[in-house]
C-alpha cells in the first residue's frame, strides 16, 4: 500500500489513479497524518458486499425472544345474514 501527500496525489492524479489500480490501495496524508484511501473499484465492491447482509441473514440475526401468546377463547359468532330472504332490506 502506497503513501501519498495530498499535494502530490493532487498534482500527480493520473499517477495516484494508476498506483491504486495496479498496486492496490493508496493511503493520502494531510499534513503527516493519514487522511484517506483510494482503492480500485472492484475492491470497494467487494468490501462494499461483504458488509451488506443479505435477508435472511438480517432477519437471522434480529433480537431472540420467548413470545408467549395467552390462550385463545372461544369466539363468539353472530348468526348469518341471509340477504336473499325477502324482508332483508
Amino acid at each position: 500500500m502506497g503513501s501519498w501527500q495530498l499535494q502530490e496525489a493532487k498534482a500527480r492524479f493520473s499517477e495516484f489513479l494508476d498506483a491504486a489500480i495496479k498496486r492496490g490501495p493508496q493511503v493520502v496524508t494531510r499534513r503527516g497524518i493519514e487522511a484517506a484511501v483510494l482503492v480500485p473499484i472492484e475492491e470497494w465492491h467487494r468490501l462494499q458486499q461483504a458488509n451488506r447482509p443479505n435477508i435472511k441473514e438480517l432477519l437471522l440475526s434480529g433480537p431472540k425472544f420467548d413470545l408467549t401468546l395467552p390462550k385463545r377463547s372461544k369466539w363468539k359468532r353472530r348468526p348469518s345474514v341471509d340477504f336473499t330472504h325477502p324482508d332483508f332490506k
